[in-house]
């Protein structure tokens, strides 16, 4: 994870002063993230890249699906991304790929993606829908990835959540707060997950 700096910590670093710093603050000329008690801290991206010494951040897409019978739709929003990115003359570094709810915890390629954003090393993330990325909360994950210095770039504007994926998300919400009610193993958690699978059925 990316290192941060207190204000004197950074102002020695880079060899200005700490009212410098605050002035940069507020002209936008560096950016500074907030602890939860509204200190500000400087993030080691920031430093490199004020002293010149800033590594280069990649490009990446994210692609995901629910289920492996939507292959042909992973593959697609591969193309699309690849193509997008082309077309603008971004150098992309990888396409990272899911098969599953992005209410997994298990998604490799989503975990992968964090570590890369949290890392410093992601510039911008291309989807080609928002939803692919996450269905749920995304200002809050667009302000997380904006604080490590990574852009989120999305190729359509609208939602493309099939029913199924919506279903399986439904579910998965239920399963979550009822095994923490019941527990996986009793059987109310078993009669409330049938009930849910039943009524979207319908």
């Amino acid at each position: 994870m990316e290192g941060h700096y207190t204000m004197r910590e950074a102002a020695k670093i880079i060899s200005v002063s700490v009212r410098t710093i605050q002035r940069w603050d507020k002209a936008g000329k560096i950016r500074c993230i907030r602890t939860v008690g509204g200190r500000r801290r400087v993030p080691e991206s920031e430093i490199r890249r004020i002293l010149g010494l800033s590594e280069k951040r990649v490009i990446v897409g994210y692609a995901r699906v629910s289920s492996r019978n939507q292959r042909d739709d992973l593959e697609r929003q591969v193309q699309a991304i690849m193509e997008y990115a082309s077309r603008l003359g971004y150098e992309l570094s990888e396409v990272i790929t899911d098969v599953g709810s992005d209410l997994n915890e298990k998604c490799r390629g989503y975990m992968k993606l964090l570590d890369m954003v949290t890392e410093g090393r992601v510039g911008r993330v291309i989807v080609t829908y928002l939803d692919r990325l996450t269905m749920f909360s995304f200002s809050i994950l667009k302000r997380l990835f904006q604080a490590f210095g990574t852009e989120i770039e999305v190729i359509n504007s609208r939602e493309r959540a099939t029913r199924e994926e919506l279903v399986k998300d439904l579910i998965a919400i239920v399963a979550h707060f009822a095994n923490k009610l019941y527990g996986r193993r009793s059987h109310r958690y078993r009669k409330l997950i049938r009930g849910v699978k039943q009524l979207v059925s319908d």
